[in-house]
């Protein structure tokens, strides 16, 4: 019989975490839906950064971001990423990894439209992960984009979002004398289900 109780109940993962997610919303002070994404670089030098998952979808997890940006140059060039969802007043992560595709059609105009305007003129002006020379040349570049695009900037064909269809998703709970509670969820394409497994902590 499963010892998957309490917050650990159920068969699909990505319903477990939405569940997780809309507890940490309520008790989380900042960014309750920020993880730190990593990816590797030709060379396979890891890099990590935190970014704002944006949607649990049914089957994948989704964030928005510059194209050209150095997690996106490794993104398309690997097909692969992994992040981890940490909550200090849960006491409880996420960890994913998995393959990636790019979200750039309807949905990604719907979210880039629902952002605030400064945000929208901000993803024209910032050649994410550039040098810089100044913030004032940034803040130039916001000036000039501002004055061509206007109070309705389409999303510009730079920007977009990526979608994480896991291969594998592990949720940890603290336990106490540090005795956590982790389940594995691996995807087996073959048998197109997911095998749980209780690990060590």
């Amino acid at each position: 019989m499963s010892d998957r109780t309490g917050i650990f109940a159920g068969e699909d993962p990505f319903r477990i975490a939405r569940a997780w997610l809309k507890d940490a919303e309520s008790s989380e002070v900042n960014d309750p839906n920020a993880i730190a994404l990593s990816t590797v670089d030709a060379d396979g030098m890891p890099n990590v950064r935190m970014v704002l998952l944006k949607e649990i979808e049914e089957d994948a997890f989704v964030f928005y971001t510059n194209y050209e940006s150095r997690k996106a140059q490794e993104i398309e060039s690997s097909g692969k990423a992994a992040f981890v969802m940490h909550w200090k007043s849960l006491h409880r992560q996420i960890r994913v990894r998995g393959t990636v595709t790019r979200e750039d059609g309807e949905k990604a105009d719907a979210y880039y439209a629902s952002r605030s305007l400064k945000s929208r003129l901000g993803a024209w002006a910032s050649k994410q992960s550039q040098p810089l020379e100044s913030r004032s040349k940034l803040m130039a570049e916001v000036a000039r984009v501002t004055a061509k695009h206007g109070t309705h900037p389409a999303r510009p064909p730079f920007w977009g979002g990526y979608r994480i269809a896991p291969t594998e998703i592990e949720f940890w709970a603290d336990g106490t004398f540090r005795l956590h509670d982790r389940f594995r969820w691996s995807w087996e394409p073959k048998k197109k289900s997911w095998i749980i497994s209780r690990l060590n902590p």
